[in-house]
């Protein structure tokens, strides 16, 4: 068994999306070879409505499959498959755009401090005009597999002989979150040829033997090995455990849409302006 080290530490920025939600870019529009085949990760909370309640109006994705985790709070979605709904506390939407979807996320004010992830992952070349699919992902449905000192939900991915509730996604990626207790020290194993993801929301630890203890909104980017060791510091640490094989194929990127080519990208921005981006 041979421990990852931390490649690097992402600590990202405050922006504005949406209509006007204020939230935290981990990662974005940026290196996509750095955290291939993830694409994008937000972190948002605020205490303040006004904060979020502007929310995500109805957009288009196509190429790639978003995932957005509600810790605290209230999100209302609706889509061109006709699917809506609401998300509450411990609740996932897992979306696969594949070919085409149209979609908003309206968050509600919520009695306390929102807090939520959004991941976007690639999906490859063969798979990017696949048939749109949507999950909504009860909390009490998400099982937990335990340690010595911790506790880790399965989202998407098998651990333990235990597996998420998400299933059938194409790259087979885990979305885990790994509560650690204060103090706790412990290996968790992962699988060797993917990248690696571990971000802070809670407490703060660090992921290597005398690493840098990083604290909530930092992100490490963990290369080499089979295990990662797993630090809490003395008030614990709740973090996401990402991991995914790295896909390698060129990124056409812009805004909501991920392609391979510029020639795809232009034909799926053109679809959406002719109305013909929603596939019969």
């Amino acid at each position: 068994m041979t421990y990852r080290s931390v490649f690097k530490v992402l600590e990202g920025a405050e922006t504005v999306d949406g209509a006007g939600v204020r939230l935290h870019r981990i990662f974005g529009f940026g290196d996509t070879a750095l955290t291939d085949p993830f694409l994008l990760l937000d972190n948002f909370g605020s205490d303040d409505p006004d904060d979020y309640t502007a929310g995500f109006p109805w957009h288009p994705h196509r190429g790639i499959e978003t995932v957005t985790y509600m810790v605290e709070g209230v999100v209302e979605h609706g889509d061109s498959l006709g699917n809506s709904g609401v998300i509450r506390n411990g609740q996932v939407q897992w979306m696969t755009a594949g070919s085409g979807i149209i979609h908003q996320e309206m968050p509600r004010a919520y009695d306390g401090t929102m807090r939520g992830l959004q991941l976007w992952v690639n999906l490859p070349r063969a798979h990017k005009m696949t048939p749109p699919r949507y999950r909504d992902i009860k909390a009490e449905d998400v099982p937990s597999v335990k340690g010595a000192g911790w506790e880790m939900k399965l989202i998407c991915g098998s651990y333990g002989g235990v597996e998420g509730p998400a299933r059938d996604i194409v790259l087979k990626p885990w979305f885990f979150d790994v509560k650690a207790a204060p103090g706790a020290v412990f290996p968790l194993d992962v699988r060797p040829k993917d990248n690696v993801l571990c971000l802070v929301f809670e407490g703060g630890g660090s992921f290597e033997e005398g690493g840098e203890a990083l604290k909530p909104g930092r992100l490490a980017v963990l290369r080499g090995g089979d295990q990662v060791r797993c630090s809490a510091s003395s008030e614990g640490m709740r973090f996401m455990l990402m991991a995914g094989r790295p896909l390698g194929e060129p990124v056409a990127w812009r805004g909501p849409i991920v392609m391979n080519t510029e020639e795809e990208l232009a034909k799926a921005f053109r679809e959406y302006r002719d109305g013909t981006f929603i596939r019969k």
